[in-house]
């Protein structure tokens, strides 16, 4: 069954029952304390729905783009990982961090960032690394299961979840090698200064990673001594520094004094990282640009570019000179300029939508300033999507939510979702620290076939 017919037998449904249109959204809140998760303050008033082709297809897309993502040094740069660090826009400081991990493989953990249209899913961005948000998303799901008409829907439309804190828990293991059975001590470590926002935040999620044997103890990196060959959070010597900062972060003046001790402790086997910040290079958006590029295309064989070509949106450096467009070569610039409406103008290496301009708010000379500005930087410039609204139940009737998925990839492929929402069609970033996003769950079809009888 097509994930519109279980959309559309789903608000059917909640239009026949009657009741509160919006009741969801008072037992979200009964059984989760929001604003310690990563939905904030909101959430949506149903789950959105996936049927099994679609979730199948996107799942293969994801794992053929992420490994398109890591293969990306050997396959464009002759393997060399700071080459492609600086044609990233990465900083000599970032650029050293990167080479901290040595050969340390990229995680498998991320989250790609998705727009959909009548045409199918876009990956508008990709995020790698264990900074990545909303990963307690499946708290929503359980949440939503204890109302006895959604469990009834779930499980005659033969519907699941991906637990994503599970696929962490595992992911993590796998990666840094601690089987199951043994309960490593893992320093949640953010940035002191956004520590103070974030502690109880992290001390929430440690409560879902306890029972998976995952003991997570949140500091800030200052907190962390490498000493006796070991790394300690006060007491207790610490087996994985659970990388909550960002590679931006290393720009502040502290930032090398800071993290270098952790770096080198890492370097001697003392403790492990995860994520090492590699991580943030193949998640950059230049990488994004290298893979869209047709100059690109010869290292790819048929089938990664038809997974490539069906996920990714038109990408490119903002840089001087010809660029190819839809089969044929223009100016950047003046491609830019005459299709302003349908682009965005984009940091590298910036999270939370931090720096973006896009190009249909902006009149034509602030566009052609910041286009100019970007020129030769760390930028990128992508083609807009126009996602497609879906209906949710509200009083006065059902309302049309725009919205950005958030599809996680972990150690063994496809790793749950988190879905934002907005009312602003125009809408080209969605955070969910912003008031007018909100936020639900997906449910998606484990097998194909009819609903049970």
């Amino acid at each position: 069954m097509p994930a519109d017919s279980i959309t559309a037998e789903y608000l059917s449904e909640v239009a026949r029952r009657g009741g509160p249109p919006e009741e969801l959204i008072a037992v979200a809140r009964q059984h989760i304390d929001l604003s310690l998760t990563s939905y904030g303050h909101d959430v949506l008033s149903r789950p959105v729905f996936l049927d099994h082709a679609t979730i199948t297809g996107l799942g293969e897309d994801l794992t053929a783009l992420y490994a398109a993502l890591v293969g990306i040094p050997d396959r464009l740069f002759g393997g060399d990982v700071a080459a492609f660090a600086r044609a990233a826009g990465m900083t000599d400081v970032q650029v050293a961090a990167i080479m901290s991990s040595g050969d340390a493989p990229p995680t498998t953990l991320g989250r790609a960032d998705i727009y959909r249209d009548e045409t199918g899913f876009y990956a508008m961005e990709v995020n790698l690394g264990s900074e990545i948000g909303g990963l307690d998303n499946a708290m929503l799901n359980r949440a939503f299961l204890t109302q006895p008409f959604v469990a009834e829907f779930v499980a005659a439309h033969r519907l699941t979840f991906v637990d994503s804190m599970v696929a962490l828990a595992q992911t993590l293991r796998a990666e840094c090698g601690f089987p199951a059975g043994t309960r490593p001590v893992v320093a949640a470590t953010d940035w002191p200064p956004s520590f103070a926002n974030t502690e109880e935040i992290l001390r929430y999620s440690a409560a879902e990673l306890d029972p998976l044997g995952i003991d997570f103890r949140p500091c800030h990196v200052g907190q962390l001594v490498p000493r006796d060959g070991r790394v300690w959070l006060d007491a207790s010597p610490v087996d994985v520094v659970y990388r909550i900062f960002l590679i931006e972060d290393l720009l502040t003046p502290e930032g090398p004094d800071l993290i270098n001790p952790v770096l080198r402790a890492a370097e001697r086997g003392e403790v492990k990282i995860f994520t090492p910040l590699n991580a943030s290079l193949y998640g950059s958006k230049a990488a994004l640009a290298l893979l869209s590029d047709e100059a690109s295309r010869p290292s790819y064989s048929a089938a990664e570019l038809a997974h490539l070509d069906r996920i990714l949106p038109w990408t490119r450096m903002i840089r001087p000179g010809q660029v190819t467009v839809d089969g044929e070569q223009v100016d950047l610039a003046e491609y830019a300029a005459a299709e302003r409406e349908d682009l965005l103008i984009k940091p590298t290496a910036l999270h939370g939508g931090y720096g973006v301009v896009q190009g249909w708010l902006a009149d034509p000379g602030e566009w052609k300033q910041q286009l100019q500005a970007a020129m030769d930087g760390p930028f990128v410039l992508q083609r807009r999507i126009r996602p497609l609204p879906e209906m949710f139940p509200a009083e006065g009737g059902p309302q049309p939510w725009v919205l950005g998925w958030g599809a996680f990839h972990g150690i063994d492929g496809y790793s749950g979702m988190i879905i934002r929402a907005s009312l602003n069609p125009d809408v080209a970033v969605m955070n969910m620290t912003k008031a007018e996003v909100s936020g639900t769950c997906c449910f998606h079809q484990a097998q194909p076939g009819a609903p049970a009888a």
